[in-house]
């Protein structure tokens, strides 16, 4: 099939470095490739792939000229898929509503994957507005806030079986991996490293928004020592910070549509311990793969619990459930399926 990937501007295709659905798009169009797609990525020109790149935008936003208006790059995005939808025989975009207008007329079959939250003010107009748009969410949970949706799939996020190397050892520190944001949990991660005398090393990035709530509420509480903030990581320093933990925190309180460092985690034989919000329990594996809790005490004695697990199994079970390779068969079946639903009603 001749597909067409829309990315987001934001960043680069995979991402320099933060950037977790720019990683999974990049990881699916290789893996639809190896499958013998023709797949073209409409992207940033900062981008690398294996795929023929249509470059939207010379660099990635975030990393681009200051002061740039992210509109007229999107308008850029939808007016050259629009430009050149029949060239392709399925449109696959990842940039949630802005192109539906365009990809409705067209008459080519597009689905979109949505990526973050659901539950936002205005979203249910739009699905009015677009019954027949087709949609995959990336857990069962994302799609609670939008039932009305035309959900064609939940296909969970998988990444190479190979990026990551497990550790089978037990580790010596707890890990947390996002965004410093209150949502993400990264207070409670540091209340519950000192319960259990355990240290924390703190892998993200500082939004500029949330400046203020860092230096507040976390930087008093980063001594070097017992918590250490080590910054942003890329791929090859992500794979030594998860595999050396003991177990990866992720304490989050908001609806979590999927949590890819979950799965990352678990590549690298790490258990996992998040709060039961979100995608969480679709995720980790109560007892198997991490522990799933509610609040602050239980986590405290999950990761007491946490050495016992095995990380063998925890690796076997990242294999069997959370590679690219599953999650690009999943979509070819979708994108057969649409292209078949036109064939037919043609």
């Amino acid at each position: 099939m001749r597909i067409a990937q829309l990315a987001p501007l934001a960043e680069s295709v995979p991402p320099k470095l933060y950037g977790g659905t720019e990683r999974v798009i990049a990881w699916l169009v290789d893996e639809l490739i190896h499958l013998g797609h023709d797949v073209t990525l409409f992207a940033s020109g900062d981008s690398g792939t294996k795929a023929k790149l249509h470059v939207v935008w010379p660099r990635a936003l975030r990393l681009g000229r200051k002061g740039v208006d992210p509109n007229a790059a999107c308008a850029l995005l939808i007016e050259a898929i629009g430009e050149h939808a029949r060239d392709f025989d399925v449109i696959h975009s990842h940039v949630d509503w802005l192109p539906l207008p365009v990809l409705s007329r067209t008459g080519v079959p597009f689905l979109t994957t949505m990526h973050g939250r659901l539950d936002l003010p205005g979203l249910p107009d739009v699905i009015g507005t677009f019954p027949k748009a087709p949609f995959v969410s990336i857990s069962d949970n994302q799609r609670r806030p939008l039932p009305g949706a035309n959900w064609i799939a939940t296909i969970q996020h998988g990444l190479p079986k190979d990026l990551f190397r497990p550790s089978y050892e037990a580790g010596s520190y707890l890990a947390f991996l996002g965004r410093l944001t209150a949502e993400k949990g990264p207070e409670a991660a540091i209340r519950i490293a000192r319960a259990v005398q355990t240290p924390l090393r703190i892998a993200a990035k500082i939004p500029r928004a949330e400046t203020a709530y860092f230096k507040k509420k976390l930087e008093p509480e980063i001594d070097g020592e017992k918590v250490q903030l080590i910054g942003e990581v890329d791929e090859s320093r992500k794979q030594p910070f998860l595999a050396g933990a003991a177990a990866l925190l992720f304490p989050i309180d908001w609806p979590e549509p999927f949590g890819l460092v979950m799965i990352e985690a678990m590549a690298c034989g790490t258990p996992v311990i998040a709060y039961r919000s979100g995608s969480v329990p679709e995720v980790v594996e109560h007892g198997v793969t991490g522990f799933i809790v509610d609040d602050e005490e239980q986590a405290i004695e999950a990761v007491k619990e946490a050495r016992r697990l095995d990380r063998s199994t925890i690796r076997a079970r990242f294999e069997e459930r959370f590679v690219a390779s599953r999650m690009a068969r999943q979509y070819e079946e979708s994108y057969r399926g649409l292209v078949a639903r036109k064939a037919h009603h043609a």
